[in-house]
């Protein structure tokens, strides 16, 4: 997903530049919390893309703590049981 989301980045910044249609904030934000949150920072620390705007930079960091809150409770005993059921369907 890190790998997904630093060429998504690329992707828009590429047609940013060139004035072409961007990619949504919203899809940015979906590969963030869905775990390609690492690979978004390093896109935006290495490319400045996505680095200045205040809303989109507090919204990424909800996504990442919404997503190692769901990796943590996943090594819960309750998350356990429910992955495993998830994975059983």
């Amino acid at each position: 997903m890190s790998v997904a989301a630093f060429l998504m980045y690329a992707k828009d910044k590429s047609a940013a530049e060139q004035g072409n249609w961007r990619t949504a904030e919203r899809t940015l934000h979906a590969l963030s919390l869905l775990g390609g949150w690492p690979g978004a920072k390093i896109a935006q620390s290495f490319l400045r893309h996505k680095s200045q705007k205040l809303s989109f930079r507090i919204t990424y960091w909800v996504t990442v703590i919404a997503n190692c809150s769901a990796l943590y409770w996943l090594t819960t005993p309750k998350g356990s049981i429910w992955l495993s059921r998830l994975l059983k369907i």
